[in-house]
């Protein structure tokens, strides 16, 4: 069990409030002497965050088959976890403050269905954005963290 001060905000149990501390136990099937407490924990913790991928790709066509066939289920299921994917290196990689942890349904909404034009002219392609929209700026600087990425060897 372990004891720890709640954050700002936190909703503290009625058996919380009596020590105004926050109490979490944690049950492991691990054998003894197979890591420490602390590594018990960070184990712990990085499964939560498994768990919200999983959710977040249910929201991004993971959870909804389209057939009845397995072939075609197979199929959609390789390309909504490539969606997944994708969409987790991007937050990772090119985003940053609030849509680095945004929902699919925000990133959808902020930078994908975005009206723009895709333009070529001397030898550049280059994508016009409407200087009206919200997210322009954070459209453009993750396209331009993405063009700074070391170009992988092949």
């Amino acid at each position: 069990m372990r004891r720890e001060h709640p954050h700002p905000g936190a909703q503290l149990s009625l058996f919380d409030t009596v020590e105004g501390l926050r109490h979490q136990v944690m049950a492991t099937d691990t054998p003894p002497g197979q890591g420490s407490i602390q590594f018990l924990e960070a184990r712990h913790r990085g499964h939560a965050r498994v768990e919200d991928r999983i959710r977040t790709g249910k929201d991004t066509g993971f959870g909804r088959f389209p057939s009845r066939h397995f072939a075609i289920n197979a199929a959609w299921l390789q390309i909504a976890l490539t969606g997944v994917d994708l969409l987790a290196w991007t937050q990772m990689l090119l985003l940053d403050g609030n849509l680095a942890t945004a929902e699919p349904k925000k990133l959808r909404y902020r930078l994908l269905h975005v009206a723009a034009r895709i333009t070529r002219s001397a030898r550049r392609t280059r994508l016009r954005i409407a200087e009206s929209w919200p997210w322009a700026t954070e459209l453009a600087d993750a396209f331009n963290r993405l063009a700074a990425l070391p170009r992988p060897v092949i």
